[in-house]
Order: structure tokens, then sequence, then C-alpha cells
């Protein structure tokens, strides 16, 4: 029996996780990890306390802010370092595993906080039409690892 490696267990349920978000544009899920253990989760949606997109807003979602980005959506990494953070939880060498690389303002977050590694498996350029990963080679500019995940054990 082939053993799954941990980059696939946490990306599998990064992909799981996905499925939990309310937005209407898009699923995203993320796990942060340190030393082979899941220290945070999170998926993309609205605060919570607030609207759940789909619900208030079917078919068309939240209302749009100045950029025409989503008003109210928090990233998954986002909600993922958020909880960690307010569960007193290092992120410092820390893995996440976010199943859309990094945006520039989560890249930027993901540095500041400490995450030494990112994999991702779907391209943010390619979904927003922008000619380049911003996020990622932002980390990689400042020595945060990046790599676009590949399936180890079919």
């Amino acid at each position: 029996m082939n053993k799954p490696e941990f980059d696939d267990i946490y990306m599998d349920l990064a992909i799981n996780l996905s499925k939990k978000s309310h937005c209407v544009k898009a699923h995203v899920g993320a796990v942060l990890t340190k030393d082979t253990r899941i220290i945070s989760v999170g998926y993309n949606g609205p605060p919570a306390g607030t609207h759940n997109c789909d619900e208030q807003w079917p078919g068309v979602g939240c209302p749009r802010d100045s950029k025409n980005s989503c008003s109210l959506a928090l990233h998954a990494e986002q909600n993922a370092i958020l909880y960690a953070t307010k569960s007193n939880v290092s992120l410092e060498g820390s893995t996440v595993y976010v199943t859309l690389a990094p945006c520039i303002a989560c890249a930027r977050v993901i540095y500041t906080v400490g995450i030494k590694k990112v994999i991702y498996l779907n391209s943010y350029a390619e979904m927003k039409g922008l000619p380049t990963e911003e996020g990622a080679d932002f980390l990689t500019k400042f020595g945060v690892e990046v790599i676009k995940y590949k399936q180890k054990n079919a």
C-alpha cells in the first residue's frame, strides 16, 4: 500500500476546506502546518458573524469594493493566519498549503508572520488575468519558498 505524502494529505484537506466557502466567485482553502502538524485551517469568505454571500446575494455575490473585489471576503490564508493568531499559535517557520496562489496582499501578510513555505495548487494570475504571480514573486524575492503543487502519489 502506498502511503500518501504529507503534501498530498494537506492539499487534499485544503481542497475539501474550499468546499465550505460561501463565496460566489471562488472557493479557496488553506492549511497551515508546522513540523508535520496542522496548526490552523481556513477558507475564503466573509468574517464570521457577517453575511454568507451565497445566501445573502445568491448568484451575484457580495457588493464590490473600489477595486472591483469582494467587499466582505477574507482570503483563505488570511482566515487561517487570523485564527492561529487569535489562538496564540506561532507561525514562524510554518508552511501554508493553499488551493490558489497568494495575491500580493496575502503575500505581504504571509511574509510578515514568518511563514517560510507556500505550496499552492492553482494560479491566481490566470484567474485574475494578470501577467505574473505577483504574490509568489514577492515571496520568492524575500526568501519564502514557493512551490506549485504537483501530486506525488496518484
